[in-house]
């Protein structure tokens, strides 16, 4: 099984062992394009692992911080209180880089830079690049990969 998130189309495609399509979702990257440098707010490219699944077993919605959930439900309202938050919400799949020197370790790494594939509220758009360097996912959608996919899944981010 293998995740290509396309940069140009904003969509994520999971494929099986055959690299037949088992699924195609619209997904939002960042809005100031590709780039691996800490600090840039940029999506990493390259080919990279989940290293972790977070946020098993929690409702729709939850609300995350720092990958741990907050005890909140996102509701419209939160939304309107804090219109400039870059939310994280239903589930968390964190990406580690695999190509030193590219996207893994020194001012490059992924992992550090804390990039996630995440739940977003259903009022903002996806199919178009407006998040702050992660993927961010329609909540069912999201629901529906975390299911499908182990820890060590391979993710290639490709322009």
């Amino acid at each position: 099984m293998k995740i290509v998130i396309c940069l140009a189309t904003q969509q994520l495609e999971l494929l099986d062992d055959a690299g037949q399509v088992l699924n195609r979702y619209a997904v939002s990257t960042a809005l100031k394009g590709a780039g691996e440098l800490s600090g840039s707010y940029c999506t990493p490219r390259g080919r990279h692992v989940i290293r972790a699944k977070i946020g098993s077993g929690c409702p729709e919605n939850t609300v995350f911080v720092r990958r741990r959930p907050t005890g909140e439900i996102y509701t419209p309202q939160m939304g309107e209180k804090f219109p400039q938050r870059d939310w994280i919400l239903t589930r968390i799949l964190w990406l580690s880089g695999c190509e030193v020197s590219y996207n893994r370790l020194g001012v490059c790494d992924t992992m550090r830079r804390y990039i996630y594939i995440h739940g977003t509220p259903d009022s903002e758009p996806v199919g178009v690049a407006l998040s702050h360097g992660c993927i961010r996912m329609r909540n069912a959608d999201l629901l529906s990969l975390f299911e499908a996919v182990p820890v060590g899944t391979v993710v290639e981010i490709v322009e």
